[in-house]
């Protein structure tokens, strides 16, 4: 068990020295900071001051209630009716004095028709607002026509009454589907993103290790299976360092510009301490058992490459197959309980993702989820038992290895007596 410590802590302590784990630490902190702070950083470079768009209105009629409406939706615009001829508006937009112009008429109905014109066009929120606002404009107008009242036009208007209800036994509520929709998709990322950042890190380090011939001391003195799993559970730990250190700095930087508001609110969580424990429970199992078995893959094949630019093509399947499982399960957002979820939701290359997508959205019964659990836990046993035999003798072989063909001769080399 001592071996299995040094292991770790020899991989854990080597890597957080390193050039390729400060820098790109620094760097997401960096990030982190400036996602959490973009509020604030685009107001820097927004000017707040009321874009001047000048008004040549045709019919006489329409920039009193075109502007009334405005007040009411907006204080980005400010209109300016002026009697001067288009080429007066167009020289204005040209120096810069105002944004653009809106030549306003009515057409045969008698209902208002508008062009706006500007330098670019490119920019759509102010040519947005005008016309949401004209559009209301021509609403009233042709209300008016039909005789219609007030209260009549905000009859044809009120949204429709339409309620969802499940009928199923513990099934979630609409709300709850929306918050638990936002919080799987958000945990279901971090997932996906970790397995896949430090499995290759657990490949690249065990490559590493063999391009400098470092493997041949240590196979000899400490077992397989101790020195996959502590260079597997010494990545873990980086893993946590670095998780934990962004999360303070991301934290901190929410509480302090009071950001966790709307961090919630975009992904529709109104209320993050309303997150069931059970789906904490299920994020931290199914996330500790999904990395599990893809470091396990990794740390066996990184050991057929002597190389570190062969790791890439020999990794492939493996990551491809992580890529399919996360875009299943994002395609599972919408119906959770679609054939293609409640299947791959029982294989364990794509169970930590589909299960956990399940559980997080509709009510599973509980022995389906321990089946599921169970095929992972065997899986990754199976490949800790295969993966240390491969692992044995992969670190032994030189040479270019880009094939998996070369799992079995690394499995055969393992059993040889000189080793």
């Amino acid at each position: 068990m001592r071996k299995f410590w040094v292991v770790l802590f020899h991989t854990y302590t080597s890597k957080l020295r390193t050039k390729q784990f400060i820098i790109p630490t620094l760097i997401a902190a960096v990030l982190l900071l400036a996602v959490t702070n973009l509020p604030a950083i685009v107001s820097l470079f927004d000017n707040d001051e009321a874009k001047k768009v000048m008004v040549l209105d045709r019919s006489g009629e329409l920039f009193q209630p075109l502007s009334d409406q405005l007040e009411q939706s907006t204080d980005n615009i400010q209109l300016v009716k002026t009697g001067k001829t288009e080429a007066e508006a167009r020289e204005a937009v040209q120096n810069g004095k105002i944004t653009g112009y809106l030549l306003l008429t009515l057409n045969k109905k008698q209902l208002p028709d508008a062009v706006y014109k500007a330098e670019k066009i490119a920019e759509q929120k102010i040519p947005g607002q005008l016309k949401t606002a004209l559009q209301q404009v021509k609403v009233a107008m042709a209300t008016k026509q039909l005789g219609l009242n007030p209260q009549e036009i905000a009859t044809v208007y009120a949204p429709v009454s339409f309620e969802e209800t499940a009928l199923e036994k513990g099934a979630k509520t609409e709300e709850e589907l929306d918050f638990a929709r936002g919080a799987v998709y958000v945990l279901m990322f971090m997932l996906y993103l970790t397995v896949l950042f430090y499995g290759m890190m657990i490949a690249m380090e065990v490559a590493t290790e063999k391009s400098s011939r470092a493997m041949e001391i240590l196979i000899s003195s400490v077992s397989p299976v101790k020195q996959m799993l502590g260079k597997i559970f010494g990545v873990v730990l980086l893993g946590l360092t670095q998780i934990s250190f962004l999360c303070v700095v991301g934290a901190s930087s929410l509480g302090f510009m009071g950001g966790f508001d709307k961090i919630t609110q975009m992904f529709g969580m109104t209320n993050i301490s309303g997150l069931p424990v059970s789906m904490v429970i299920y994020a931290i199992v199914f996330f500790i058992l999904g990395y599990f078995l893809y470091a396990t893959l990794f740390a066996m094949l990184g050991s057929l490459v002597d190389r570190v630019e062969e790791a890439n093509q020999m990794l492939m399947p493996v990551t491809m197959m992580i890529i399919i499982a996360f875009f299943i399960a994002a395609s599972g957002l919408g119906n959770p309980s679609s054939t293609l979820i409640t299947v791959t939701s029982f294989i364990p290359f794509f169970a930590p993702l589909t299960m956990f997508l399940r559980v997080g959205m509709i009510a599973v019964p509980w022995w389906e989820v321990a089946i599921s659990i169970t095929l992972l836990v065997a899986t990754i046993l199976f490949f800790i038992g295969v993966g240390s035999r491969v692992y044995r003798g992969g670190v032994l072989m030189y040479g270019k290895s880009t094939s998996w063909k070369n799992i079995k001769e690394a499995f055969v080399l393992s059993k040889s007596e000189k080793i």
